[in-house]
């Protein structure tokens, strides 16, 4: 027979939980990052200095020249370029996605074709290729309503035009694409049975969803249209690299007048990067429930915080 087991009286409370310790946490220590850092800034360093110590570079005259009139005349033909060119893109390269699209098998290859020729060409071949149109076309005869020698015709603006903005019409054809399909297809099956036509389906339905997935990249080749505008320098369209590289071959300041060149293409570049910024927020407000907020909200909040800390 087995002891039974004393247990104690029933009415014992039970011991008091103590408190749990605070943990102390201990960061890891990333040296390998600290080295890192130390020699990038030791390689921006040397370089920043070997731009400021150069003797053959005269930085003064890039403060003189920045905004010359000939510099901004030509930063604002670049502009003007890029946009006109750009509206030209963006409104063909819609129709091309549209005939792409298309059930019908004529428009659809023709639309094929156009894309596959300008975008297996070089911009600056068809640049040089509008140029010199009046070698296979001397005279541009349109019957009554237009005629008139073909080098009159393409001036060194419209071979610009042409040349960036027919070619960029085939990139924003595949972009457009890209944003129409990502419509659910039954988008436009509940619009038809609804009675809607296919244009107004296009118009009202599907190309207002579409947008959400078009503007960014659009807006990215916007930006490099900025860019890709110095092309244009072989046509003899006096943009801004035009403009800054005769004032360099006259002041014998070269290097000087790329510098400033380039400073004129960041500013440039950099302001409609914040407008594609806001662009995509408010294309984005149909798809995300909270947006993510802006540079200037973060910066707010940091301020914010820190003004806490130091109250504190």
């Amino acid at each position: 027979m087995t002891d039974k087991i004393d247990k104690g009286p029933a009415d014992t409370p039970p011991p008091a939980s103590l408190p749990p310790e605070t943990i102390k946490a201990i960061p890891v220590r990333h040296y390998g990052r600290y080295v890192s850092a130390v020699i990038v800034l030791a390689l921006v360093a040397l370089l920043v200095n070997a731009f400021a110590t150069a003797e053959k570079i005269q930085w003064s005259a890039v403060g003189d020249k920045l905004f010359d009139s000939t510099v901004l005349a030509g930063a604002g033909r670049t502009l003007l370029i890029s946009v006109l060119a750009m509206i030209v893109g963006v409104v063909l390269g819609v129709v091309l996605a549209v005939m792409r699209l298309s059930k019908n098998p004529v428009t659809s290859w023709v639309a094929w074709f156009y894309i596959w020729f300008f975008r297996g060409t070089p911009v600056y071949v068809q640049l040089l290729l509008w140029f010199n149109l009046a070698l296979i076309f001397p005279m541009l005869n349109l019957g009554p309503i237009y005629k008139d020698e073909m080098t009159d015709v393409m001036t060194p603006f419209m071979c610009a035009l042409l040349g960036l903005g027919l070619n960029e019409a085939a990139y924003m054809a595949e972009i457009c694409r890209a944003g129409l399909m990502a419509v659910d297809e039954g988008q436009t099956e509940a619009a038809h049975a609804l009675g809607m036509s296919h244009g107004k389906t296009l118009s009202r339905i599907v190309i207002p969803q579409a947008m959400r997935v078009i503007v960014p990249p659009t807006g990215n080749e916007f930006i490099n249209m900025l860019k890709t505008s110095s092309l244009v320098y072989a046509v003899t369209y006096n943009e801004l690299l035009r403009a800054t590289s005769t004032i360099g071959s006259t002041s014998y300041a070269v290097m000087e007048m790329l510098f400033v060149a380039s400073i004129w293409y960041l500013v440039m570049t950099s302001v409609f990067s914040v407008f594609q910024y806001y662009l995509e927020r408010r294309f984005a407000r149909g798809s995300s429930r909270s947006l993510p907020p802006t540079p200037w909200q973060k910066i707010r909040v940091n301020l914010m915080a820190f003004s806490r800390e130091r109250g504190v």
